[in-house]
């Protein structure tokens, strides 16, 4: 039986946005990034026939230009055959609950993202001490407590295979949250970040607006394990990707990413670790 699903009782639109939202752009044949507000999200399939995933949900009150967005480009009454989560902070999961209520489709997430999908564990709280820009001093006004998606959401499978995204698999890369992942395909390496790395210094408000691209490690404000987030870039460094998307920022490719990629996961803590803040 279906359980009802709830936002936090902080669930709330955040008026904030950049120069590329409402953009979208083919980084692949069959993989579609569109940016919503100050956030990156993904149709992954193909377009020919209808075949495809959403990787993460967008920002509060966006379900209606998510569903525009799929229909013009997959057509009519189209829908994706499940929602796939790299985590579950605010601006990944913010049209969730109106999505899976409109599609009747499954969420899938890494089982130790399941507690902050459910209901059952709250985030720690953004740190507005952490080294940064503005962005990072607004982050206590962001929703922090947990969605609900009751038995709406399930665990990816524990052999790595990611739900009718046939050619890649789930990698944990946790430090952002404890149970984020990233997903790779080993046949052109392509890599579907989530917010392990981002090519924006997501805490400075005129780098997010403008949309500045520079390899930055997690959103400081949010990131809480620093030491496992170090791991994950290395991780995905040597993967060596030949185009990353990440849920903030600019796609970024070739030798541009190989060399930006590999300086952040060499000297993570002096260009990425924040030098004060809670969770340091």
């Amino acid at each position: 039986m279906d359980q009802e699903m709830n936002y936090g009782e902080d669930y709330k639109f955040i008026p904030a946005t950049s120069v590329n939202s409402g953009v979208g752009f083919e980084v692949l044949p069959d993989v579609y990034c569109h940016t919503i507000q100050i956030v990156n999200i993904l149709l992954v399939g193909n377009q020919d026939t209808g075949d495809f995933v959403l990787v993460d949900a967008g920002m509060p009150n966006s379900s209606d230009d998510i569903i525009k967005l799929i229909e013009e480009r997959f057509g009519e009454g189209s829908r994706p055959k499940a929602i796939v989560l790299t985590h579950g902070h605010f601006d990944h999961v913010g049209a969730i609950i109106e999505l899976v209520e409109h599609w009747n489709i499954p969420v899938y997430a890494h089982s130790l993202e399941l507690p902050y999908l459910t209901g059952k564990a709250q985030y720690p709280k953004p740190d507005a001490s952490v080294e940064g820009g503005l962005v990072a001093k607004m982050s206590p006004f962001f929703p922090n407590e947990p969605v609900d998606l009751g038995d709406h959401v399930e665990a990816l499978p524990s052999n790595g295979k990611v739900p009718y995204m046939d050619g890649f698999h789930w990698v944990h890369t946790p430090g952002h949250t404890p149970g984020h992942v990233s997903f790779f395909r080993d046949e052109d390496g392509a890599l579907i970040v989530g917010d392990a790395f981002v090519t924006v210094k997501q805490e400075n408000l005129w780098d997010v607006m403008n949309q500045n691209q520079e390899i930055s490690g997690p959103p400081r404000y949010l990131t809480t394990d620093w030491e496992a987030a170090k791991q994950s870039v290395q991780k995905l460094a040597s993967l060596e990707p030949s185009v990353a998307i990440t849920g903030h920022g600019l796609p970024m490719h070739g030798d541009e990413l190989t060399n930006h990629l590999r300086r952040l996961a060499q000297n993570f803590d002096e260009l990425a670790k924040p030098d004060y803040g809670r969770y340091i």
